[in-house]
C-alpha cells in the first residue's frame, strides 16, 4: 500500500487520480474540501445538505477527472463542478423565483461602512430570496459575467441584472440596519 503525502506535486496526484488511485483521490479531498464546502455553503443555508452536495459533486470530480487537460486552474475546475452541482440541486429541490422588476438602481457598496462579521454577512445572504442569492453568488462571489449567469439559469442577461441589483439593494439595506443597531447599543 502506496501512502501520498496531501503535500505532494498537485499535477502528479491528478495522474495518480486518473488513474483511479484512491490515495491520490483522497488526498485531492482533504485539500479541497474546506474551501468547497465553502462554495456549496454560499448556495445552501443547510450545512448538511450542503455537505451532502460537497461529497457528490467530489463524486463527479473523480468520475469525470480523466476529462481535465491540465488547462486552467484545478481548483477552478472543481468550483464550476461544486457550482454547477448546487445550481442543480436548487432547480430539481427548489422553486425558484426572480423578480420582474428592471427598474433597480444599482447603488455603491463602497459607500457603506460594514460593521459585521462574516457569519452576520453570510446571514444576510442566507436570507436573500433563492433567485437573488444565486445571481449575487455566482457574479460576486465566483465572478461570472451576466451573459454566463443567464445561459447556466437559463434566464435572461436583463433578469441577471435586476436580480443582482436587488440583492444588492436587500443586503445594502440589512447591513445599514445591523450597523444602527450595532450603533445605537452602542450609542447607550
Amino acid at each position: 500500500m502506496k501512502i501520498v503525502d496531501i503535500n505532494y506535486d498537485l499535477s502528479r496526484l491528478i495522474q495518480l487520480a486518473q488513474s483511479k488511485d484512491r490515495q491520490a483521490q483522497s488526498a485531492i479531498y482533504k485539500k479541497f474540501s474546506p474551501r468547497m464546502f465553502s462554495v456549496c455553503r454560499q448556495y445552501l443555508k443547510d450545512e448538511q445538505k450542503a455537505e451532502d452536495l460537497l461529497v457528490t459533486a467530489f463524486m463527479k470530480v473523480f468520475t469525470h477527472i480523466d476529462k481535465f487537460e491540465n488547462k486552467g486552474s484545478f481548483e477552478g475546475w472543481i468550483r464550476r463542478i461544486m457550482v454547477n452541482e448546487c445550481i442543480s440541486y436548487l432547480r430539481v429541490n427548489k422553486k425558484i423565483y426572480y423578480t420582474e422588476e428592471e427598474n433597480f438602481k444599482e447603488e455603491s457598496a463602497n459607500d457603506l461602512e460594514i460593521q459585521s462579521s462574516v457569519e452576520e454577512i453570510q446571514y444576510m445572504i442566507d436570507s436573500l430570496p433563492v433567485g437573488c442569492k444565486m445571481v449575487f453568488n455566482l457574479y460576486a462571489i465566483d465572478g461570472y459575467k451576466h451573459k454566463e449567469i443567464a445561459e447556466m439559469l437559463d434566464i435572461e442577461e436583463g433578469t441577471s441584472k435586476s436580480q443582482l441589483a436587488y440583492a444588492r439593494k436587500m443586503l445594502q439595506a440589512m447591513i445599514t440596519d445591523s450597523n444602527k443597531l450595532k450603533n445605537g447599543t452602542q450609542n447607550r
